[in-house]
């Protein structure tokens, strides 16, 4: 075995992430306190670079590395992407919370690059080993970012709760692992599904063994009833910790979740299918129910990131026709997340956490662009057209339906109807914001980068959906020309027009990466 046999040339945005993550870890020993700045700088720089790594490596189709046990294909190129991204604007928009906390240090940017590597490996894993590695890697890094506040007894609580519990998961997971190992001979995700459809492996251990994987997928995503861990682990950690674990992490699990259970068990989607759908529809129901009643915000939204899950598992249910509809809800409700989040770091100063749906009041009067821009995301996550979270929920409901299961329409027209439950906390936030009372009128300083950064990201919410919108009806003026035999166009140009949100797409992530203007 040799280099040459590893092709480690897809596996490069790895590579390189992990080496310049060893440069900052070690640099940051000799930074003082007063010089941390000189960190945050490097962690940025570090995302940019594997970005643009990311970007020089692409290629057409897909690629395996390390013997089959990495992938580098279309959906793991753009989730990481997206997790580049969003990476880099919660750097930005957690400095200055993070210096009113005394926790601006070099500890959360190394944890967060650990994290991100681990986020990495996990959507491009091809082999239950490698899956198993970066879930672990990020978990591990969540557990001590959770625990930043030292001095918090609140913080040490939640990261306790989400180390018993996560390694509780992890122990079903392995469990699973392992027997899914006996009943096919191999952890190979493509050996397994050829197992699968062969029907050579033992089918009884490969359907317990597929319960315990389906339970630990189910944790990881925050899916009812294994969900204790989200709002205690919203409300205990750091603002800035939380706004990351409710947004990259989510597409990282989504992205793990597709890879074991389409890629490895697709054959057997008859098996896991139903417990998708009761794991869904509890979701939906405890997610919006629980929110409701909720006065913090972060717990409010730790519950809604309930619900939004269960959507998620909604187009899980679809199987392969599901996929990039899961992968889409999840990237928009990571940015929608980021945006939210983001506001309630703004508002947080020296004196006062921005926590309680109280604290946003009067928010229209003391910053008119602020209050519009959490309108944006609170709307879009409740699913008002013409926003992103729209078109997400749309997209997973029509694949849903698509898949022609007896058990789609009933289910499909539940989730709509807990969607409009859902939309009563979400505008209560906008409510408070816009009608009630300022009870602190204090002058609301913010970065000028992430000022920038938080307007980009907002907008992005309402002008991605604007286009879709738009896109939407030119395609069906042009379906209508085409059946009335009016088209003056080839086939070719067809493909060429399918293409355009792609390249909409490409150049939103570059707009927000790189910031050229």
């Amino acid at each position: 075995m040799n280099l040459i046999d590893l092709n480690l040339m897809p596996a490069m945005p790895e590579i390189v992430l992990f080496a310049l993550l060893i440069a900052v870890l070690l640099a940051d020993l000799w930074i003082s306190d007063e010089n941390r700045y000189l960190t945050h700088l490097m962690s940025l720089g570090t995302v940019l670079i594997v970005a643009v790594t990311q970007l020089a490596v692409w290629e057409q189709g897909s690629v395996l590395a390390f013997h089959g046990m990495y992938i580098a294909d279309g959906m793991s190129r753009l989730s990481k992407l997206v997790l580049y991204g969003l990476t880099f604007g919660l750097f930005i928009y957690s400095k200055p919370y993070n210096q009113a906390r005394g926790i601006f240090k070099g500890e959360f940017y190394t944890l967060s690059l650990f994290a991100l590597l681990g986020m990495s490996v996990m959507v491009s894993a091809a082999h239950f080993l490698t899956a198993y590695i970066g879930l672990e890697l990020l978990s591990l890094s969540l557990y001590a970012m959770i625990a930043l506040r030292r001095d918090s007894g609140r913080s040490a609580e939640a990261a306790l709760k989400y180390f018993v519990l996560g390694a509780l998961a992890s122990g079903l997971l392995l469990y699973g692992i392992s027997m899914v190992y006996g009943a096919t001979h191999s952890l190979d995700f493509a050996t397994v599904l050829a197992s699968s459809y062969s029907e050579i492996a033992n089918e009884w251990l490969l359907k317990l063994g597929l319960v315990f994987i389906v339970v630990a997928v189910a944790f990881k995503l925050g899916a009812v009833p294994f969900h204790m861990w989200v709002p205690d682990v919203y409300h205990g950690a750091p603002t800035s910790v939380a706004a990351f674990i409710g947004t990259t992490p989510k597409i990282a699990a989504v992205m793990f979740a597709f890879r074991i259970l389409l890629t490895g068990f697709g054959e057997v989607h008859q098996y896991w299918a139903p417990m998708f759908a009761v794991l869904a529809v509890a979701s939906l129901v405890v997610g919006n129910l629980a929110a409701i009643m909720q006065t913090n915000i972060k717990r409010m939204l730790a519950y809604s990131t309930v619900s939004h899950m269960g959507f998620i598992l909604l187009a899980f249910m679809a199987g392969s026709i599901g996929a990039t509809a899961g992968l889409y809800y999840a990237i928009t409700y990571a940015l929608m997340a980021a945006a939210g989040f983001g506001i309630l770091m703004v508002l947080s100063n020296d004196d006062i956490e921005c926590e309680e749906i109280k604290d946003l009041a009067g928010l229209n009067q003391r910053h008119a662009w602020f209050a519009f821009l959490m309108l944006l995301a609170m709307f879009s996550m409740a699913g008002i057209p013409p926003l992103m979270g729209f078109y997400a929920k749309f997209a997973v409901i029509k694949a849903l339906l698509a898949a022609q299961y007896v058990w789609a329409l009933p289910v499909a027209v539940f989730a709509v109807m807990m969607s409009l439950i859902g939309a009563f906390y979400y505008i209560r936030v906008v409510k408070v914001m816009f009608f009630d009372k300022v009870e602190d009128d204090a002058d609301i300083v913010v970065d000028g980068q992430a000022r920038t950064l938080m307007a980009i990201n907002g907008v992005a919410v309402l002008l991605l959906g604007l286009l879709l919108l738009g896109y939407q009806h030119v395609c069906r003026a042009h379906l209508r020309r085409f059946c009335e035999h009016a088209c003056r166009h080839s086939h070719k140009w067809y493909r060429v027009f399918n293409e355009i949100p792609v390249l909409m797409m490409v150049a939103a992530l570059y707009l927000v990466v790189f910031k050229p203007f």
